[in-house]
């Protein structure tokens, strides 16, 4: 895989055999060629979410393949689905950084997966 297309479905054996840092530079690549107005630390921080959310969705981890089914069927491109994913991700990371939890809940990010849908991301409400 030389590569990453967050649009096309990567294959997972291939994904899973590349180095963590091969995944990240190729989501980085991909990004990098876009119009992005995103700091250079801002930009890594969005690739290692991407890379995150492939990551689990390659394993199968509990929900996130059928939660890419629903929301890519609700009308989300496979793309905004891993920003939506990631934004879920994210949120967890930073309450965590800010001590407002002490570890991460798989039941509480179970229960945001479940409740996502394509019209509650694109209203900002995940």
């Amino acid at each position: 895989m030389d590569i990453y297309n967050p649009n096309k479905i990567v294959d997972v054996e291939n994904w899973l055999a590349l180095d963590e840092g091969i995944r990240i530079e190729l989501v980085y690549d991909f990004h990098s060629n876009l119009d992005l107005e995103l700091t250079e630390d801002a930009l890594r921080l969005h690739v290692s979410i991407h890379v995150i959310v492939e990551n689990q969705l390659a394993m199968g981890v509990d929900l996130i393949p059928e939660t890419f089914a629903k929301l890519t069927r609700q009308g989300l491109s496979r793309h905004e689905t891993i920003h939506a994913v990631g934004a879920i991700i994210s949120e967890d990371i930073f309450d965590l950084m800010k001590g407002d939890t002490k570890e991460f809940s798989p039941k509480k990010y179970r229960r945001k997966l479940e409740k996502l849908t394509a019209k509650r991301w694109l209203k900002g409400q995940y």
